[in-house]
């Protein structure tokens, strides 16, 4: 039978990533070594698992191993692994494809950075290309790997011109192995076939490897006497050194998370984390701790420096690996950290753990449940303890995330109220906690205020917040999506309610007169009311209007505006949800048209004047008026009449 032999171009995208790789310029080249020992790795991985169930699966072939092989006259490195090994489908989704989940996202924070023609570590990391990263120092890829308890083998190459070829081969025994045709190697570059460079990179880079990283290296070692050419007086006349050649492992194979805190130093806790994320970045800060007891488990869990690109994409991956006793379980382990903390990456390895363990027993599991807990808890503490400079840089990146858990997180909703931030109409320019605004409030104060929107501007300097400005009140201002659901459960901090300025009565206290006054417009209202009877529910004087003529507001318990704008942007059927139009009984503009009302209700410029004062509601919150040509006609002839 012929074996299967196939040409395929790279897709449009990919064609772009892959140029962009192959024509970067890193001060690092060495990562593609770091990627691939790393592929090499979680192969092995795999296998182990594997082997847990299907103990044959190993065959003759059970010291689990990654060599590098370089070649110095042939300019070749070759990297492999007696991992689990891909088969045809396999290395066709794993590697003729490329950002598999987040190809657009990638070209697009591409085309957002300030230099899009250089590819950096960073986007390498977060969008699952590194393997191409290889193509950074070689003029041509080949892939040879054969699948655990498949006959054939698969080739796979490409010299990164836009194409790749795949076929079926003969291969004698399980894993991969990428061979690399290294570029001519140029004076004052590292030369990726020296032993001595591989060593020093793998030992950066690599050395908590959990298996053997294995070269053959040239030593120096004696000649045994015997076999030494000696003079008559027994001294020796030739050599007494010779080179050899050995197998050594270059990496320690350290678990770095069952060693001792005392015993790592920063810079293997960042390698550490580089390997497990392939993220080229730092992360922000660790949380390495070992519980003994009933319930027994080592977790090394880190917040990374930046947000990935992804970090919103449903389809993307937990950062945690589980482990059972050093053996590998799974990663993208959702069971152990909540939706809200999944920019969490980590290790966490349970000794205690069922090893035939599925995902369907890991959401049972009491122990799995007793770990995410204390786990939460840990995070929780860790990031309620970082320096202001680190915290500040923390909610940048993952602020709007953490913010979710107010919504799903019940146990935890206390502990996330304490570290969330907003800005407000006091501090546009910073963010402030609750606990700083309760103890801003003024003496007369009895509710923390807020206004949600999708502008920062535009809400704090909403029509609806003048009175409370005026008392000088402040106000949490929320642009965040979910900040609409963080409000809907968090009703109150530390005793005090939080209370929407859009929604229901301010409960601002008025005079005697002022009341008086409001009552004496209530015929011309319900004039409005009735010209506007498709568009508001009710006509009232308003008690949030100081300056501005209208404005729009809800009932207590209404969907506000910003979160009915959100659901129809999401596609999701909006509720019908008319709105209150308030009118400020206090400007002059108004007590001129009820003058105008009470002399001739007929007056057909009532009804024009309706609708312009629903219009400029409208505006003043950002919105959008129905009929803007009609709306500008209006506003010129007020205009030629004023002036």
């Amino acid at each position: 039978m012929t074996a299967r032999k196939e040409t395929h171009e790279f897709k449009t995208e990919v064609k772009q990533i892959l140029n962009l790789i192959i024509n970067s310029l890193y001060s690092n080249r060495d990562i593609f070594l770091r990627e691939l020992i790393s592929n090499g790795s979680d192969a092995i991985d795999r296998l182990r698992f594997k082997s847990q169930t299907e103990p044959d699966i190993l065959g003759g072939d059970a010291e689990l191993r990654i060599r590098l092989i370089p070649h110095k006259e042939n300019r070749t490195l070759e990297v492999s692994d007696n991992g689990i090994g891909m088969t045809y489908d396999e290395i066709m989704e794993n590697i003729g494809t490329i950002a598999r989940s987040g190809t657009a996202s990638f070209l697009a924070a591409l085309e957002a950075s300030q230099s899009a023609d250089v590819l950096t570590p960073e986007l390498i990391g977060q969008f699952g290309v590194g393997f191409y990263s290889a193509f950074i120092v070689a003029d041509k890829v080949t892939v040879l790997t054969r699948a655990a308890g498949e006959e054939k083998g698969v080739k796979w190459e490409s010299e990164g011109d836009g194409a790749y070829t795949i076929e079926e081969i003969d291969r004698p025994f399980r894993g991969t192995s990428v061979i690399l045709k290294l570029k001519e190697h140029e004076e004052g570059e590292a030369d990726f076939t020296d032993q001595w460079t591989l060593q020093s990179i793998v030992k950066k880079h690599s050395d908590f490897v959990r298996y053997p990283i294995v070269m053959d290296m040239e030593k120096q070692e004696p000649i045994p006497e015997e076999e030494q050419i000696k003079d008559k007086d027994g001294k020796p006349v030739g050599e007494t050194m010779r080179t050899v050649v050995k197998e050594e492992t270059l990496n320690s194979m350290k678990a770095i998370w069952a060693r001792n805190k005392s015993e790592v130093t920063d810079e293997e806790y960042k390698e550490f984390y580089k390997h497990l994320s392939h993220d080229w970045n730092d992360p922000l800060t660790h949380l390495h701790l070992k519980l003994e007891g009933v319930t027994e488990y080592s977790a090394l869990l880190y917040i990374p420096g930046s947000a990935p690109f992804d970090m919103f994409d449903r389809e993307r991956k937990h950062g945690i690996r589980l482990f059972c006793k050093r053996v590998f379980i799974m990663d993208d382990c959702k069971e152990l950290m909540p939706e809200y903390l999944r920019f969490i990456k980590g290790v966490v390895d349970a000794p205690d753990l069922n090893l035939n363990v599925s995902r369907e027993i890991l959401q049972q599991d009491r122990l799995v449940r007793n770990i995410r807990k204390n786990l939460v808890k840990k995070v929780l503490e860790l990031i309620k303890n970082l320096e202001e400079k680190d915290f500040e840089t923390f909610y940048e990146e993952f602020g709007q995330v953490l913010k979710e858990g107010v919504h799903t997180d019940w146990d935890n909703k206390d502990k996330i109220a304490e570290l969330i931030r907003f800005k407000t109409t006091r501090s546009e320019d910073k963010l402030i906690s609750l606990k700083q605004y309760v103890e801003n409030m003024k003496p007369d104060q009895k509710e923390i205020y807020y206004i949600t929107g999708e502008n920062l501007t535009t809400i704090a300097n909403s029509p609806l917040l003048e009175r409370l400005k005026e008392k000088d009140y402040e106000v949490l201002l929320m642009t965040d999506p979910v900040d609409e659901f963080v409000v809907t459960s968090l009703t109150e901090y530390d005793g005090k309610q939080l209370k929407s300025a859009e929604k229901g009565d301010l409960d601002i206290e008025e005079g005697k007169e002022e009341k008086e006054k409001k009552d004496a417009y209530t015929a011309l209202f319900g004039f409005i009311k009735t010209k506007l009877q498709d568009k508001v529910k009710d006509v009232k004087p308003s008690s949030r209007l100081k300056d501005s003529i209208a404005c729009l507001s809800g009932d207590a318990y209404d969907m506000s505006a910003y979160m009915e704008k959100l659901l129809k942007a999401s596609g999701a059927q909006a509720p019908e949800n008319k709105r209150v139009l308030e009118i400020n009984t206090g400007h002059p503009v108004v007590d001129k048209i009820k003058t105008k009302f009470e002399s001739n209700r007929d007056d057909p410029s009532l009804s024009d004047y309706s609708e312009l004062l629903f219009d400029m509601a409208v505006i003043s919150e950002g919105g959008k008026v129905e009929n803007p040509s009609k709306f500008n006609k209006m506003i010129g002839e007020l205009m030629t009449s004023a002036l």
